[in-house]
């Protein structure tokens, strides 16, 4: 059997298993949808995070009840959930929306690529970008940190000497979307052993602390990066752009309740790179609840519930 046609088959059951899940999502809409709103998130440990730290600020400083629809199967996925009216908020980052979701060569000014997202998506969808989160997720190329001393490699073009004897790892929409694995392997000339084991995002750290794989694209704020001793090679040729964290809202639900506007504007700039990584570790590294994770991180903030939180199952 052939790496080719088994890569191949392998991304059709991923295609398929996201086409599923999308169904699901169309399917979960009530006729009573004005009465509440989803907030949604993609399937990894960092958006669930902003998807319950949006759901706890709403429901602690407006009666709009919500309904939580977390782990969808990835950028594609909410994108179009959104656009169908499914779900009405979930986190998004800026160099996504501008090259996944949007199609369009990397803006490496950060300001430039939030003002052309905010702009475009507000044009063609009636999506509106909300303000910065504070932090910057960008791409990560991470090895094991015994590897990375024994090497004495830092960058990823120190890297392109040792990559051809390395196992890869990536997620599934890195190894399609254009500011992904093409890109980068063009940009470096980087050859891997044999074909990248396209995997889930929370299993390519373990991973690669297991030995199963040595190089793999996580995120520069994954909690598990110091906890497992990873070591991310510097990005020295600038290849990946800003990736800001927004929350994307329905104009329509923003008109339907204005409260919402507010309540997220309170978020702008509350969450640095470094706490993000604390708060992505606490939930993957300490196995705590998301929720009593993101509740505490709002009393610490002082972004203090004004009200008792109210879900949409209530």
């Amino acid at each position: 059997m052939s790496s080719h046609s088994s890569t191949a088959r392998l991304k059709s059951r991923v295609l398929l298993s996201l086409l599923f899940g999308l169904s699901l999502v169309l399917a979960g809409c009530s006729a009573r949808r004005s009465s509440y709103i989803v907030v949604a998130s993609k399937n990894f440990t960092e958006s669930m995070i902003l998807g319950e730290l949006m759901a706890q600020q709403i429901e602690s400083h407006s009666a709009v009840r919500v309904e939580r629809r977390f782990y969808l199967a990835g950028t594609y996925i909410c994108q179009q959930a959104i656009l169908s009216g499914r779900v009405d908020i979930y986190p998004e980052y800026t160099g996504t929306a501008l090259t996944a979701i949007l199609k369009q060569n990397p803006i490496h000014d950060s300001q430039l690529a939030y003002d052309t997202v905010k702009k475009q998506y507000a044009t063609r969808w009636h999506l509106s970008v909300g303000p910065e989160f504070g932090f910057n997720d960008t791409f990560a190329m991470e090895i094991r940190g015994d590897d990375a001393r024994r090497l004495g490699v830092k960058t990823l073009s120190q890297a392109v000497n040792y990559a051809p004897e390395w196992r890869a790892g990536f997620g599934y929409e890195f190894m399609e979307r254009p500011d992904g694995y093409r890109g980068l392997v063009a940009t470096y000339g980087l050859h891997f052993k044999g074909e990248p084991r396209v995997m889930d995002l929370g299993l390519l750290a373990r991973a690669l602390e297991d030995h199963q794989i040595d190089i793999a694209a996580g995120n520069t704020t994954d909690g598990l990066i110091p906890a497992l001793n990873l070591f991310v090679l510097q990005d020295d040729r600038h290849y990946f752009p800003p990736y800001d964290a927004v929350p994307i809202v329905r104009q329509a639900t923003l008109r339907l309740h204005p409260e919402i506007g507010p309540a997220l504007v309170a978020l702008k700039d509350q969450i640095s790179d470094a706490e993000i990584q604390q708060l992505n570790y606490a939930v993957d590294g300490e196995r705590r609840d998301v929720k009593d994770v993101v509740r505490q991180f709002l009393q610490k903030k002082k972004l203090v519930p004004s009200r008792p939180p109210r879900s949409a199952d209530q």
